[in-house]
């Protein structure tokens, strides 16, 4: 049973939850739709299409792409200090390669260059230089680009979005298809951002319950929505005259195949547009499927990549403990919190049963806890993360909903209560990887620790030592001095 500093704790962080309601995700939508100038507020926010908001049935936490994606964006205010390089493979390798490195260089229209600026956008991003001298180029050039979360590509095809529209022809010209409404409606607020100042320009959420009258023509320029209620409305109630599209807009291509149905949907919208509309696609990773998809959506590419830094383990001491049970476990756990001085930790559990718990007698031994999983709105997760990163609580249990992308400069030790395995009980090796590399960033030395109670356990670890040629050492009292050293 938590005590009552843990159920204080669950308060505050619904509470946080609460500050960030203005998403209003879940809303009603008005019956005659979400109609507003990009330089509104998202005041028309309608409810979720319930698309990539599945609940897993089980008690383990599977990653939901959509919802990282969502989390991704939600958690960074300001674009990733990356140092990875832009790899650019152009469709005519003989045409000269054009980079920017300020704004004023692609000649934007005023009020856009205004927009720009008021965003915090000082100088491109390293995908922006490159990408948006082709995606506004004359004639229009096709894009296959490959960016992360934080990378500024949103604002990259917003700006072409709105640079292509004429604000004087009162009807669709631009696009944008993504996986969830949620995720469509940051894109939206994007929009909104850059159009501060070019109000002429609208845009409409083609989302479901959001209801049109038949017969109806859409005199927004710019539709952004999920893939099934965009192909009725170009197809089934003919809103939107798809041979009048100037740019068409494909975001989180790796999430949209991830949900039924709508890389076939994403494919017949495309097929209805004209020869010469401007295709333009992003995904944040490119195995064989998602490579296949976007070939079927884009003819005749350019195409940018970034080559992604390789997650090291270089600069990770890597631990386990031998336990027989989940008491042992945790009681190893608190004998290590009162030998060493922690600035913060993330423990990371198999199910979410096993984090509540776990959470919940943390808290009474006096740690100031937060708790992540899978059953908690993206919104909510959010909250718990800025939380944490503002230091408010020292330890984050989490499941695996938090193994990638989320960047805490202050945690200092990474502790698998559960090792990750796969569906068939095999050690996952990249969620393991991902997990421990929340430790040991922005060039600092980082400790991981492995919990082990059993001998299926055991295997589980040193097949993961094999995979990355690196061993983990035993943990024992006599080690307590030295890993003081790496935790701070």
């Amino acid at each position: 049973m938590a005590s009552e500093s843990w159920a204080q704790a669950v308060d505050e962080q619904e509470a946080a939850a609460e500050s960030i309601s203005s998403l209003q995700i879940k809303e009603k939508p008005e019956e005659n739709g979400t109609v507003s100038n990009a330089s509104d507020s998202s005041s028309g926010a309608a409810k979720s299409e319930g698309e990539g908001d599945a609940k897993p049935a089980d008690d383990d936490d599977k990653e939901d792409k959509a919802a990282q994606s969502l989390l991704n964006k939600l958690i960074r205010n300001n674009l990733v200090n990356t140092t990875n390089q832009v790899e650019v493979l152009q469709k005519d390798p003989n045409s000269p390669l054009y980079s920017v490195k300020s704004f004023e260089e692609l000649r934007l229209k005023p009020q856009l260059l205004q927009g720009v600026y008021a965003m915090g956008f000082n100088r491109p991003s390293k995908i922006q230089e490159t990408a948006l001298p082709m995606m506004l180029a004359e004639p229009p050039q096709n894009l296959i680009a490959q960016s992360q979360s934080g990378t500024g590509k949103t604002a990259a095809f917003v700006l072409a979005m709105l640079s292509h529209v004429d604000p004087n022809n009162k009807y669709p010209q631009c696009l944008c298809v993504s996986p969830t409404y949620e995720l469509a409606l940051q894109t939206g607020k994007v929009i909104e951002q850059m159009g501060k100042y070019y109000p002429e320009v609208k845009l409409v959420y083609a989302i479901r319950g959001n209801k049109l009258e038949r017969g109806s023509k859409l005199q927004e320029q710019i539709v952004i929505g999920t893939p099934g209620t965009m192909l009725d409305w170009c197809n089934k109630f003919r809103f939107i005259d798809p041979k009048k599209i100037r740019v068409f807009v494909l975001d989180e291509a790796d999430v949209m195949i991830a949900t039924q149905g709508h890389q076939d949907q994403s494919i017949r919208i495309q097929r209805t547009l004209p020869k010469n509309c401007q295709m333009l696609l992003f995904s944040a990773t490119f195995e064989e499927s998602v490579w296949s998809f976007a070939q079927r959506i884009v003819p005749e590419p350019n195409i940018i990549k970034l080559k992604r830094e390789e997650e090291t383990l270089d600069t990770i001491k890597q631990y386990f403990v031998l336990c027989n049970s989940r008491e042992e476990k945790f009681q190893a756990l608190c004998n290590i919190y009162g030998a060493i001085t922690i600035a913060q930790a993330m423990i990371f559990c198999h199910t979410r049963k096993t984090a509540g718990w776990l959470a919940g007698e943390l808290s009474r031994e006096g740690h100031q806890v937060a708790l992540l999983s899978g059953e908690m709105q993206v919104e909510q997760r959010a909250a718990v993360i800025d939380r944490f990163r503002d230091g408010k609580e020292k330890v984050l249990v989490t499941t695996n909903v938090c193994a990638r992308g989320i960047d805490v400069e202050q945690v200092s030790v990474v502790i698998n209560f559960d090792l990750p395995v796969d569906k068939d009980g095999n050690p996952d090796n990249e969620t393991y990887l991902h997990r421990i590399g929340r430790t040991g960033r922005f060039g600092k030395r980082g400790l991981a620790i492995n919990m082990v109670d059993s001998k299926m356990s055991m295997n589980i670890l040193n097949r993961i030592q094999e995979h990355f040629n690196k061993k983990i050492e035993r943990l024992d009292t006599d080690d307590l001095d030295e890993i003081e050293k790496i935790a701070n």
